[in-house]
């Protein structure tokens, strides 16, 4: 089993990045291969709205015509049996990497020029996703206030996963160089068991 982890994070080595590794590390302790893509180390480019990738009705992904890194990126996704999406929230929803990932999903919808609005190409959703996200402020009042753990959960569905298991992490910001705390590295090491569960 492949598990492939996306961080949108803007820190190495953050809060969000050491949520991720617990994950990683509990998956590959059952046996899991794991890779950890961080979205600030690729060349991705904006989507330009150009709906290029939509216009082929299928089962397959579009081709997108611009000429970066997302496409390896996705194949790796795409080879990966369950997946991770994380971010931390800047301005009451994901990072700018982050967004700009998730709005190159298109490619997974068909929205011939016309159709009133786009349908996704493999409603099946045979892999498994979590999703992690950390804010400033309480853990509780993040997560109601805003749709960021939704946006995520919309991108895994694109890519073909179910999103079984959610680590919101609050108070993420009480330090320049934050430690997760025990409950919280004890959550993501069940989510990291639970992704690799039959």
């Amino acid at each position: 089993m492949k598990i492939t982890a996306i961080v949108g994070s803007y820190r190495k080595g953050g809060m969000i990045d050491q949520a991720v590794e617990e994950i990683l590390a509990a998956a590959r302790e059952e046996g899991a291969e794991t890779a950890k893509i961080h979205l600030l180390d690729k060349d991705i480019e904006f989507c330009r709205n150009c709906r290029t990738c939509t216009q082929v009705e299928g089962p397959d992904r579009g081709a997108c015509p611009l000429v970066d890194e997302m496409g390896a990126v996705l194949d790796e996704l795409e080879e990966s049996d369950a997946i991770v999406l994380a971010s931390p929230m800047n301005f009451g929803t994901v990072t700018a990497v982050m967004k700009k990932f998730i709005e190159r999903l298109i490619c997974f919808a068909y929205w011939k020029w016309g159709m009133m609005a786009p349908k996704t190409r493999n409603k099946e959703k045979p892999k498994r996703a979590v999703v992690v996200a950390a804010s400033a402020a309480p853990a509780i009042l993040s997560r109601l206030s805003s749709k960021m753990v939704g946006l995520m959960e919309d991108g895994a569905g694109l890519l073909g996963a179910k999103t079984i298991g959610v680590l919101f992490v609050g108070m993420a910001a009480r330090e320049q160089r934050q430690e997760i705390g025990e409950r919280t590295r004890q959550k993501a090491r069940r989510l990291g068991e639970k992704l690799v569960a039959r």
